[in-house]
């Protein structure tokens, strides 16, 4: 046994750990996989709760037999429920932070007591999971940081104890949502001009200057400067200024991304096929999708935490049937508040039975890259718009929470490549953008941007290559990069 462990020693060993949600999971999977084809044993630590989740909606057997590829398990800390839906995120933020970091410890020792996997050399934690610092420092491996969100998102992160210094934060009156406050111009971050207030994470949207969430992402953010290391889902250039400006108040930052082209430059033997999809995929709608013309259809799909009114799914729904046009919606079981079965009505239906499809969820890598897709109506998730940018893909854009307003402002005013649909959703704007991208002056424009981003970032894939193998040999496989 001992000399099966000396061989296995050889292989570097990462512990990659996600915050338990699909938007994150899904990215790090990726990261994983792209370690893996360089040569690393992976342990992939999902929670417990997403563990059954993943087992349910990919087969019993879906994630075991993959050589030096391992998926643990860790308690997120929440009271356990058998249901299929995305839990409560804040209580999730608060009960990772407070609860994970202990059996995180343990499955960390009981990995290095194994004779069947090598010991753990590297771990890579999401950017809201920094307890996995203390956990490296402990074995005295490297840790990195991988923010799923971009980088200006992150040094909008980065300012909020300025702005709270200011006097900006918190908010003075709850009207202030309301009132024209939000609109108030921020003009402290160099990189980031004509920035509005509304455009931070929704997280300051608070009157409490000792509110949980807030405090927990200033605290996450700076948690992330204690890593060896930082990896952001993006492209130089898509970024330059914050990239450059960051780079000068952070560990070293390397750029890795859209990791879907990365991943799909993998040879067909290794595991660039893996998913990790909590909800079971629609895999018939491909077969829809080949029955419709080139760009004809709009895709629809809000992310895996956006939860509508009842009145605001019907008003999208009316905007789409208005629209006359093609569209593929994935409607997750707990999208709508208090309305588990998201019934539309059966008038709706009938206006759209040959050009609409409904469906819970889907591979939206896969309809992305179908030849009939035009368009991408979405919440401005991090992980969406780098898939749409990457294949190039327009977007109309509905941002929810988090880091989606400042997606939704560099999408559509700092890249052009999308047009956003208002707060207040209504049927007749919901009709005439999904129209106006389409077929209308404005949607050419935009087709020609995401189509130049699309060139941009595909060419660049050799560089995010790079910055991957830069990482891997100094921090990963580096004993100089322990903090």
């Amino acid at each position: 046994m001992s000399s099966l462990r000396g061989k296995k020693a050889q292989k570097p060993h990462a512990v990659c750990i996600p915050f338990p949600s699909q938007g994150h999971i899904n990215p790090m999977l990726k990261i994983s996989i792209l370690l893996h084809s360089k040569g690393f044993h992976i342990t992939f630590v999902n929670s417990e709760y997403n563990h059954k989740r993943l087992l349910k909606s990919r087969g019993p057997s879906s994630l075991k037999g993959f050589q030096d590829f391992v998926f643990e398990t860790i308690p997120d800390g929440l009271p356990p429920i058998d249901a299929d839906t995305t839990q409560h995120i804040p209580s999730l933020c608060f009960s990772t932070k407070e609860n994970c970091l202990a059996p995180f410890k343990e499955l960390l020792i009981k990995i290095n007591s194994s004779n069947d996997v090598p010991p753990v050399t590297c771990i890579i934690f999401d950017g809201i999971m920094t307890f996995a610092v203390l956990a490296a420092q402990e074995i005295g491996v490297p840790s990195v940081c991988f923010r799923t969100t971009n980088a200006c998102s992150f040094m909008c992160n980065k300012h909020l104890p300025l702005l709270i210094e200011k006097g900006i934060l918190p908010l003075k009156d709850a009207s202030d949502i309301t009132n024209g406050y939000l609109d108030t111009v921020i003009d402290c971050i160099p990189s980031m001009k004509n920035l509005r207030l509304r455009e931070f994470p929704s997280q300051i949207r608070t009157t409490d200057i000792n509110d949980k969430l807030l405090n927990f992402i200033m605290g996450e953010t700076e948690g992330a400067s204690k890593a060896s290391a930082i990896i952001f889902h993006t492209f130089d250039s898509l970024e330059f200024n914050v990239l450059r400006d960051l780079s000068l108040i952070c560990p070293p930052l390397y750029t890795i991304g859209p990791l879907h082209l990365l991943t799909d430059q993998l040879p067909e033997n290794s595991l660039k096929f893996l998913r990790a999809n909590l909800w079971k995929e629609d895999e018939d709608c491909i077969q829809w999708l080949n029955s419709k013309e080139e760009k004809s259809v709009v895709y629809v799909n809000f992310g895996s935490i956006t939860v509508l009114t009842k009145n605001q799914l019907m008003e999208f729904a009316w905007g789409l049937a208005n629209s006359k046009k093609n569209f593929f919606w994935v409607i997750r079981s707990d999208a709508v508040v208090g309305d588990d079965s998201a019934i539309l009505p059966n008038d709706f239906v009938e206006e759209t039975k040959e050009r609409g499809l409904i469906s819970r969820w889907c591979c939206q890598e896969q309809v992305l890259k179908h030849s009939s897709i035009g368009a991408f109506l979405t919440h401005c998730g991090w992980n969406s718009v780098m898939e749409s940018i990457g294949i190039g893909v327009p977007m109309i854009c509905w941002p929810f929470f988090a880091d989606q307003h400042i997606n939704c402002r560099y999408v559509c005013c700092e890249w052009g490549v999308g047009l956003e649909i208002g707060k207040n959703v209504n049927r007749n704007e919901v009709e005439n953008i999904v129209r106006e991208v389409m077929d209308g002056e404005k949607g050419k424009k935009v087709k020609k941007k995401a189509s130049d981003w699309k060139k941009l970032a595909t060419g660049l894939v050799g560089s995010s290559t790079l910055n991957l193998d830069k990482l891997v040999k100094d921090v990963l496989l580096s004993k100089n990069s322990v903090h």
